[in-house]
Formats: C-alpha cells, sequence, structure tokens
C-alpha cells in the first residue's frame, strides 16, 4: 500500500513513515512538474529504507531475546 502511495502521492509517504519534515520538502518539490520524478524517486527510496530498517530493528530484538544469560 505504501508502495503505491510512494509512487502517487510521494510527499504522503513521508508522513506515513514518520518523517514529516522531508514530507514538507517532498511537498515542495512536487508543487514543480520537474520535481514530481525526483520526489517520487526519493519516496520509493526512504521507504524502502525505512522497511531495511524495521527489519533489523526486528532481527536485533529476536536475537536478543534467544541469547539470555546462563546461569
Amino acid at each position: 500500500m505504501r508502495l503505491t502511495i510512494a509512487l502517487f502521492i510521494p510527499w504522503l509517504t513521508f508522513f506515513t513513515i514518520g518523517r514529516p519534515i522531508a514530507g514538507v520538502c517532498c511537498l515542495l518539490l512536487q508543487m514543480t512538474l520537474i520535481g514530481w520524478l525526483p520526489a517520487t524517486i526519493w519516496a520509493v527510496y526512504a521507504l524502502s529504507q525505512y522497511k531495511t530498517d524495521r527489519k533489523i530493528k526486528q532481527t536485533i530484538k529476536a536475537v536478543g531475546a534467544n541469547t539470555a544469560p546462563a546461569n
């Protein structure tokens, strides 16, 4: 769903991943016809980074839960 938003409404993607300042900057970039493509690319890239960060945090959390200290 977020990928669809990133393609059609790039600035909204940043608000859904918790980056409102980047969302405003993206909206300003998107307001120009020339800036639409860079804004879309930026939104898709930021979304992929967001997903990667979430996977890393989940992995660290899972590994931390499995490595309990032995007594």
